[in-house]
């Protein structure tokens, strides 16, 4: 009997990975080391307070993702790394990061639930420009995950060392949801999703240089942004180029039919030189591209994913260039 790996029949009919990334306000990351259990948190490493803290969590239905991730020092150090990840409101360019180093991952649980209350903690946290990626290499969640994150964490590893990125730390990853993607990665400060990555476009992205037009093939989306309008963030990476990744972004839906198979979406830009740019697209579902297959490995039933495409999409007229700048402005101030 062959053993059924759903990132290679992803990859068999040619999926398109756009508009699969989670949308999650914070992403809470606890450095424990592996093994992990299928369910993460309920891993050997993972005390019973932290275990507690997020089932209130999920309680409440806060918007938060809870991750473990690890690296090749993890067994070694003798502290345990507490990132927070939180996304800017208004026009932004991802998330606001909170580091701290503790003394034992016991301390995350009361750590986390002064950030929750809006109290400064005992311990100082760092907000240094790190850049952080997650590989996923969840194998117990997901076979694809062993065979496909494993080898690619190993690789993009190597990479970073070799091309001396001082700035950049690669970490293993809990479940990061789209394992038939594998390997998949998420991109901080950005909170960019990627998939289906290899060395040469892993290369790329790390660098921001190389024809841009791989992404098609790679970029799952800007967790930012809501799933239908992340198809357009797309097209408009791949018109303005890698400078696209130096601007601020806001994007909404600003109509949609009740099926869902037609949205009016808008995306506010600011450009570094402090210039806004006000696009708007009809996005609408696409037949051709929606597919029914496992989500999983372990899946035992088809689901149906729905894939949209941009149908038509303009630079807004002056007019209501003018209105989205007065609504920049205010996003700009909501920011500050």
């Amino acid at each position: 009997m062959n053993t059924f790996f759903c990132s290679d029949y992803s990859r068999q009919v040619e999926e398109d990975i756009i508009g699969d990334a989670s949308n999650h306000q914070t992403y809470i990351l606890v450095e424990c080391p592996p093994p992990w259990t299928p369910e993460a948190f309920h891993s050997r490493w993972v005390p019973e307070n932290l275990q507690i803290l997020i089932r209130e969590v999920k309680r409440d239905k806060l918007p938060i993702k809870f991750l473990l991730i690890a690296n090749n020092l993890s067994h070694k150090v003798d502290y345990t790394t507490l990132l927070v990840y939180q996304r800017k409101e208004g026009l932004s360019n991802g998330y606001r990061k909170q580091e701290f180093q503790l003394t034992n991952i016991e301390q995350v649980a009361d750590v986390v639930r002064k950030w929750l209350r809006g109290g400064f903690s005992d311990y100082d946290a760092q907000t240094s420009a790190t850049r952080d990626i997650l590989v996923c290499t969840h194998g117990s969640h997901d076979r694809c995950c062993a065979r496909y994150g494993n080898p690619f964490y190993f690789y993009a590893t190597s990479i970073v060392s070799s091309l001396e990125l001082d700035n950049v730390r690669i970490w293993k990853s809990s479940h990061l949801g789209g394992h038939r993607f594998a390997p998949t990665a998420i991109d901080f400060p950005d909170g960019r999703y990627y998939g289906a990555l290899d060395q040469e476009s892993f290369q790329s992205i790390l660098t921001r240089s190389g024809d841009i037009t791989f992404l098609k093939k790679v970029y799952r989306g800007w967790g930012i942004l809501p799933n239908s309008l992340q198809v357009l963030e797309r097209e408009l990476i791949l018109r303005h180029g890698w400078d696209w990744f130096n601007y601020k972004v806001a994007g909404e839906i600003i109509k949609q039919n009740l099926d869902k198979k037609m949205v009016l979406a808008e995306i506010n830009v600011e450009k570094p030189d402090g210039s806004l740019h006000c696009y708007q697209a009809k996005v609408v579902k696409d037949e051709t591209k929606t597919l029914k297959l496992r989500a999983s490995c372990n899946a035992t039933q088809e689901s149906v994913f729905t894939k949209y495409t941009v149908d038509s999409f303009w630079l807004a007229s002056t007019n209501k260039l003018a209105a989205c700048s007065q609504k920049n402005e205010a996003l700009l101030g909501k920011e500050l």
